[in-house]
């Protein structure tokens, strides 16, 4: 389970990253795909990004003069969050891959979470509404409105973006100034805190992982617990890196369906299932509710 998703982050990777020619020569893809989003983080302005963020893309609708509801934004979020939920987190988010590498190096006393986490958690809610959404909407630099959360936080956005622009680039580093300083400051600190802490900017900062976490209880693919012929080992919960019980594995907003919890399950309890599996397993074992 661990080299099949980390075959699919990597391809998924290079795959929506691999305009070489726009690292090369320090230039952003502009053609007609970026008017599609990847599920995943993806930043438009990353020299080898072929296509949108939908945080992006949801911050440019909100951006527009006068309030409009932007339906093209939501549509993208409940087709991707009803079908995978977090799955999207774990599988095919570039930002996601770098905390998971960064996390495979050797560091004493390794967490899975920060102190003071039942509240911490609630960060990437408040990211969301008021960067993202509040932000977007009302904040102004000279006469346009401002992508508060691009602009202002997001790390992958600094890394796969303003780090290879400025280095192939060398008029954008005579205009370095005190905002990349604070962008850089942010995802150096993510970046540390990754090697010890299990992907803290997913856990704690990440609106698109606030959205797709709503998506989790109801989403197409799940990861079902067989309850019968659980022998409660808890092996599912020692492996689970963002410390989920077995009740809350999948359902919960926190879970990014890595799989290892199935992985680690030697009774073979828990699998990956569509909804539609699990409705007809769950009707299968339970002919009550029929």
């Amino acid at each position: 389970m661990k080299k099949l998703r980390l075959t699919v982050q990597l391809i998924f990777t290079i795959f929506t990253n691999g305009y070489a020619y726009g690292y090369l020569n320090g230039k952003i893809y502009q053609g007609s795909l970026k008017y599609a989003c990847v599920p995943g983080l993806n930043c438009y302005s990353c020299p080898g990004a072929i296509a949108s963020c939908p945080i992006g893309a949801l911050q440019a609708l909100l951006n527009q003069r006068g309030f409009k509801i932007p339906f093209g934004a939501l549509g993208f979020f409940f087709i991707f969050g009803s079908i995978f939920g977090r799955f999207v987190c774990g599988w095919l988010c570039p930002f996601g891959l770098v905390q998971d590498l960064l996390h495979k190096i050797p560091f004493p006393n390794k967490r899975k979470r920060l102190p003071m986490h039942n509240i911490l958690k609630y960060g990437k809610y408040a990211v969301f509404i008021f960067l993202v959404c509040i932000g977007s909407m009302i904040l102004f630099g000279g006469f346009a409105k401002i992508p508060a959360f691009c602009k202002y936080l997001c790390p992958s956005g600094t890394l796969f973006g303003a780090i290879p622009l400025i280095s192939a680039n060398e008029s954008l580093r005579s205009r370095i100034g005190g905002l990349f300083f604070w962008k850089f400051g942010i995802l150096l600190l993510i970046l540390i805190l990754s090697i010890k802490v299990y992907r803290p900017f997913c856990q704690y900062l990440c609106p698109l992982g606030a959205i797709y976490g709503w998506f989790n209880r109801f989403s197409l693919v799940q990861i079902y617990h067989e309850k019968e012929q659980c022998i409660s080992c808890m092996s599912c919960e020692k492996a689970c890196p963002v410390a989920l019980s077995v009740s809350e594995i999948s359902t919960s907003p926190e879970c990014i369906r890595c799989g290892r919890c199935v992985e680690a399950c030697s009774k073979g309890c828990l699998h990956f299932s569509g909804r539609r599996n699990f409705v007809i397993e769950e009707v299968g074992r339970n002919p009550d509710i029929r």
